[in-house]
């Protein structure tokens, strides 16, 4: 007589998550609800997290970066992800991508998620973070409105040296520091590079040794 199966019995399926990276970025405006406008171009990268998902109902965060995952469990992009498509399920994932580099890996694994629930609604998505929407879509592409605007551009193969200092860098606190500044332009294409050397001013040092 066959056994029958259980949700133990289910391989996890394997989720892969791209990094981004910025290749430029203008702040264009901002809304009356405080959400800020760009005008962007994105390009996803070989540098991934892994997710494995099955049946059940917990997050397990591991990896070289696993411990740079902040804020309750309630509230990482993965848990949020699954509540928006109406999915549950357990998901361990293996964190390569290093938080608060700019590198939108909350953004990769919860764009992972919502392509694994069948979920599409880019307006929902960049909601929920801001480059959420690109990670969906994923390749090259221009990135317009709050984040939920994606237009692919064609493929342009290029390699990127990626530093990673230790350094946290939160993008909330730096679009609140260009605000506080009063919005100044980048001089090398992002417009948040200011901010970010208020927000973390040992920044500096990498990127005038790297220049």
């Amino acid at each position: 007589m066959d056994t029958p199966s259980t949700d133990a019995d289910v391989a996890p399926e394997t989720l892969i998550a791209p990094a981004k990276l910025t290749l430029s970025l203008r702040v264009t405006g901002r809304r009356d609800d405080g959400y800020h406008l760009i005008d962007a171009e994105m390009v996803s990268l070989d540098l991934h997290d892994r997710l494995e998902i099955a049946p059940g109902d917990s997050l397990t965060v591991v990896g070289p970066h696993g411990t740079e995952t902040v804020g309750p469990d309630e509230d990482n992009l993965v848990r949020r992800a699954l509540a928006l498509a109406g999915r549950t399920a357990s998901v361990t994932l293996h964190k390569q991508i290093p938080a608060g580099a700019g590198l939108g890996g909350g953004s990769a694994d919860a764009a992972a998620v919502l392509r694994w629930a069948g979920f599409t609604d880019l307006r929902a998505a960049a909601a929920l973070g801001a480059d959420i929407a690109f990670c969906l879509v994923g390749g090259r592409a221009r990135v317009t409105g709050i984040g939920e605007i994606v237009d692919p551009l064609p493929h342009d193969q290029r390699t990127f040296t990626i530093v990673t200092p230790p350094i946290f860098c939160s993008t909330p606190a730096v679009y609140r520091a260009w605000d506080e500044m009063g919005g100044p332009a980048g001089d090398n294409g992002n417009d948040l590079e200011p901010a970010a050397l208020v927000v973390a001013p040992e920044l500096l040092r990498w990127r005038d040794e790297l220049a």
